[in-house]
């Protein structure tokens, strides 16, 4: 089995080196500046357009993007990721997004954090799925990102330093950076230090995009149907969990939460909550589907197997008739080992699961755990024809084909998948080791190269080109011709962050 280790979080050299290409972009603006005018917020389309465009946001997204993937882990749990976009890219029709959303990432990590970046980015921890105690709460942190976004707060924050010299740059930048990606304490000590002159004029223009994202975002919630409190009630919860913490999570760093907040945030709610009145209780099906989103996190991060069959028992002894708990039981089974109890309790519960796609997904990944292949994939099989090309079906069927050693089938699905979703890090690597497994040596470097690429790794990408190129030499003259012509490019692109 060939096999490649993914990067590791990134140093303080290759931090920098991203650093300065995004500020190498921003520096040809640096002498137009002009004098700050006053403390207002400029309008969209003045000088926030004329200093970073949606274009360069966009090409900084996609730096900023590559750092992500080689900062912080990223999950590589189906459910939980076609759960974040499906309902992400339902309350984004409620947004002022005009724009599609570039990448949504879901970051393996416990803590609670959420971040948006330039160019169509949003990021949420799985572990906000623990803290945030229903589907609204958990909605009002997504649209509040949404709304960062639609703003183009990045681009008016840089607007509002019009009299900023090139360190101020490197700080506001530094703090996306490290903000979002989870940093290290010795990136914000050294961050603040860039940041010290005007630190409180930006912070005011910070509380007053926090301010402006919390309005918006409550927005978003009424024209969705969802109660506008839960804004509110997701900002009393933290504010209450780390009152008396001495480290606070990257989200109330990056978010930081006052009273003053808070009440603007109630009061906002009230005054528009006759709008959405008829919400009494976080709306189904996407309620109980939120909370199969939690058991899965929750167990997830659970120190043994046997702690997590230990506390869906108990809940579902409490709630038999509740399918999210018998749920959690069934996956706490199936982790510890316990496969026949796992498939009998999640044959029992898989008709009330509200989606055909979920259900066919919890059923299908506990029959491949339990070794039971043949019906996992003739009932992944039978809900593909249905919905065609569906990413998670699609990656659970390769699953259990790779279980059966059918790797070379396995192999065409991540590679179409690898196509219809070309900036998904996970699709990269799983099509990386399975084609090792099915004697495709050439496509397992073509794999590695787009995946290292996606890491912001460069010369390794290059590197990987270069191995299928000299496989498919004799072989297939077009594909050695494409892969010379992006060898250049990537060359290119190496010169141009060393000038």
């Amino acid at each position: 089995m060939i096999r490649f280790t993914p990067l590791s979080a990134t140093g303080p050299k290759q931090a920098a080196v991203l650093l300065l290409a995004v500020l190498l972009m921003l520096y040809g603006s640096v002498p137009r500046f002009a004098a700050a005018s006053g403390n207002q917020l400029p309008s969209l389309g003045d000088a926030s357009s004329s200093l970073v465009s949606p274009e360069m946001e966009r090409r900084i997204g996609e730096a900023f993007l590559k750092q992500l993937h080689a900062s912080v882990p990223i999950s590589d749990d189906l459910l939980l990721q076609a759960f974040v976009e499906k309902e992400m890219s339902a309350l984004m029709q409620h947004s002022e997004l005009t724009d599609g959303l570039q990448s949504v990432l879901v970051v393996n990590r416990p803590d609670i954090n959420a971040f948006a970046a330039p160019g169509g980015i949003i990021g949420i921890n799985s572990g906000l799925f623990i803290y945030a105690q229903d589907f609204e709460e958990y909605s009002s942190v997504v649209a509040h990102e949404m709304a960062h976004i639609s703003q183009r707060h990045f681009a008016r924050g840089l607007a509002a330093q019009k009299a900023a010299t090139l360190p101020t740059l490197v700080g506001m930048v530094a703090a996306i950076l490290v903000g979002a990606a989870g940093g290290s304490d010795a990136a914000l000590a050294a961050m603040s230090t860039a940041q010290a002159a005007g630190q409180s004029k930006r912070l005011r223009f910070s509380r007053e995009r926090e301010q402006e994202a919390d309005r918006i975002g409550i927005n978003t919630m009424q024209r969705a149907g969802l109660n506008p409190d839960a804004m509110a009630r997701m900002f009393e919860r933290m504010q209450r969990a780390y009152r008396f913490s001495s480290r606070l999570p990257e989200f109330l760093l990056t978010h930081p939460i006052s009273e003053s907040r808070i009440t603007d945030a109630r009061d906002q709610a009230r005054d528009g909550f006759a709008v959405s009145r008829a919400v009494a209780k976080p709306p189904e099906p996407q309620n109980s589907l939120y909370r199969m989103m939690q058991a899965r996190v929750q167990l997830h991060f659970e120190n043994s197997p046997v702690n997590g069959i230990r506390l869906y028992q108990k809940r579902y002894d409490d709630n038999p008739k509740d399918w999210v708990t018998g749920y959690g039981l069934a996956k706490a089974f199936s982790l510890g080992g316990q496969h026949e109890q796992a498939v009998e309790l999640v044959r029992s519960i898989v008709n009330d699961i509200p989606s055909p796609i979920f259900a066919t997904l919890a059923l299908a990944e506990i029959l491949i755990d339990a070794e039971l292949y043949v019906e996992a994939n003739e009932l992944l099989t039978e809900q593909l024809l249905i919905n065609p090309d569906n990413h998670p079906l699609d990656m659970m069927l390769a699953r259990g084909l790779t279980a059966q050693n059918q790797h070379a089938e396995a192999v065409i699905i991540f590679a179409k998948q690898s196509k219809l979703r070309p900036l998904d890090t996970v699709v990269w690597f799983n099509l990386a080791e399975i084609a090792g497994l099915a004697g495709d040596i050439t496509q397992v470097h073509l794999a590695r190269a787009e995946y290292f690429y996606l890491h912001g790794a460069l010369q390794r990408a290059i590197q990987h080109l270069e191995y299928a190129q000299r496989l498919a030499r004799g072989k297939n003259q077009q594909l050695v011709a494409k892969l010379g012509q992006r060898i250049q490019d990537l060359r290119t692109a190496i010169r141009m962050q060393k000038s």
